[in-house]
């Protein structure tokens, strides 16, 4: 269709090509999410390969999620001023580049610097990708549009440790990210001509990077320190500096904010006990998630002996179980309200971590957690539902970026502190670190259970629609 019958289309006529673009951005979606399982299931072979150590290893899981996560609010503004196909198109294009160089890394420099480029060209492309499936759909063909694009997650996870293993027993490591190139570019070629042209927002006010860097400092602070306190110890100057360092970072990021012409987000949302319930639970569920992943693969490949293809299809049941999990949540929360699900959900995750941190069969490996999956499952679900509940229509999409950004915060913390707990297994042949890891992750999502059936509003009565 030519830029001129597009220009002369009502702004309430559908767009005719609204189905297949939703498919190739829910593709593009997909390998931003695929690009940390998929990731997982590789890195004993990319150590091995590149003689990696722990903290690099840790990095190339962090480097991606705290990117993406620190400038993925940024990254919706920046859609409002620029319009969402140049943003959609840039983020694309970069991200497809830097898994080229990932791809070709030779040292862990410069893999550690491929992903950084990734986590950028993943915070451009995610939140104005959606930005423009909620342009393109109305009414109930956007709830259908928005329940495909949310599937993706669980997805994602299935198809990401199923592809890993495919693709590092077979052509090797290096295309775990090199298969992003072919894809990124068709994709590319066929949204530059299918994506209608919108004129960006001319009244919105400037970009906070100044926030952004901030917020993306002082969450990297604190994810070296946990990195750190594996090999230094967790009670040493570096690791207490390092913390603080992050703590003085987040109150300045709160206190600019405040006094922002244009901040990047709305801290008093934030402040809110629904939104910031919604943050604490999406942020644990990715951090267990993670952490899961991690173990797991370092335990059946090092310890067992187990190859990438044989890990991959283990850790089938698990994603099975997340999105089992996600699903029969999203239909309980109406009937029961969220505290309930949240509650039975991250018991379900403390007892199944429990199981591999008292037996490190293989089998009770798979079966525990995959139950801990089915809880963690459920958090995704929760969180988004809390977060969103008691929010103004005009809020609803600062309060979802807020959630995803944790979701990715979660992620990079998660493989910090798993990483330093399980140093030793991770580095030697001992079990004792996966063992101590399954256990602070038990003890975690216990701890966490208690803290959300205080955090989690009680359901309103029928009668009483004010919040609580």
């Amino acid at each position: 269709m030519s830029q001129q019958a597009v220009r002369q289309r009502s702004p309430h006529e559908p767009h005719p090509s609204r189905w297949r673009i939703l498919g190739f951005l829910g593709v593009a979606q997909l390998m931003l999410i695929l690009d940390v399982t998929v990731v997982a299931i590789a890195l004993p072979h990319i150590e091995t390969s590149l003689g990696l150590s722990r903290e690099a290893l840790t990095w190339t899981v962090s480097a991606y999620t705290l990117t993406f996560g620190g400038l993925m609010l940024l990254g919706g503004r920046l859609a409002d001023l620029m319009g969402a196909k140049r943003v959609v198109l840039a983020g694309l294009l970069l991200f497809a580049a830097a898994s080229l160089v990932t791809g070709l890394a030779d040292s862990a420099g410069m893999l550690v610097g491929g992903r950084i480029a990734q986590g950028v060209g993943a915070a451009l492309l995610s939140p104005a990708a959606l930005s423009v499936v909620v342009a393109l759909f109305d009414g109930d063909e956007r709830n259908k549009a928005l329940g495909v694009w949310s599937a993706l997650g669980g997805g994602g996870a299935a198809l990401g440790v199923l592809l890993g293993g495919l693709l590092t027993s077979g052509p090797g490591w290096p295309w775990v990210f090199l298969v992003n190139v072919p894809i990124g570019l068709v994709i590319a070629v066929a949204l530059a001509v299918l994506l209608p042209a919108r004129s960006a927002s001319a009244g919105r006010p400037r970009l906070d990077v100044f926030g952004a860097i901030l917020v993306t400092a002082s969450t990297a602070s604190l994810i070296y320190a946990l990195i750190a306190a594996g090999e230094r110890g967790w009670l040493t100057a570096l690791t207490g500096t390092l913390v603080l360092a992050a703590a003085v970072g987040y109150a300045l990021f709160v206190v600019w904010q405040r006094r922002a012409a244009s901040p990047l987000m709305d801290v008093r949302l934030l402040m809110r006990r629904p939104v910031a319930t919604g943050a604490f639970l999406i942020a644990m569920a990715t951090a267990l998630m993670i952490a899961v992943f991690f173990l797991g693969t370092f335990y059946f490949q090092h310890a067992r002996g187990y190859g990438a293809l044989r890990t991959g299809l283990l850790f089938l049941p698990v994603a099975v179980a997340t999105m089992l999990g996600a699903h029969l949540t999203g239909r309980a929360l109406g009937r029961w309200g969220a505290r309930g699900p949240a509650v039975l959900g991250l018991t379900a995750a403390a007892i199944g971590m429990a199981v591999p941190a008292v037996s490190m069969h293989p089998a009770g490996v798979v079966a525990g957690v995959a139950v801990a999956a089915a809880g963690t499952g459920a958090m995704f679900v929760i969180a988004s539902a809390t977060a969103l509940s008691q929010v103004a229509p005009q809020e609803a999409g600062i309060a979802s970026g807020i959630v995803s950004t944790f979701h990715e915060f979660g992620a990079s913390i998660g493989a910090a502190v798993v990483s330093s707990v399980a140093a030793a297994s991770l580095t030697g042949t001992t079990l004792n670190g996966f063992t101590k890891g399954f256990t602070v992750a038990a003890v975690a999502a216990a701890v966490a259970t208690v803290v959300a059936a205080w955090m989690i509003p009680g359901r309103p009565r029928q009668h009483d629609q004010a919040p609580s």
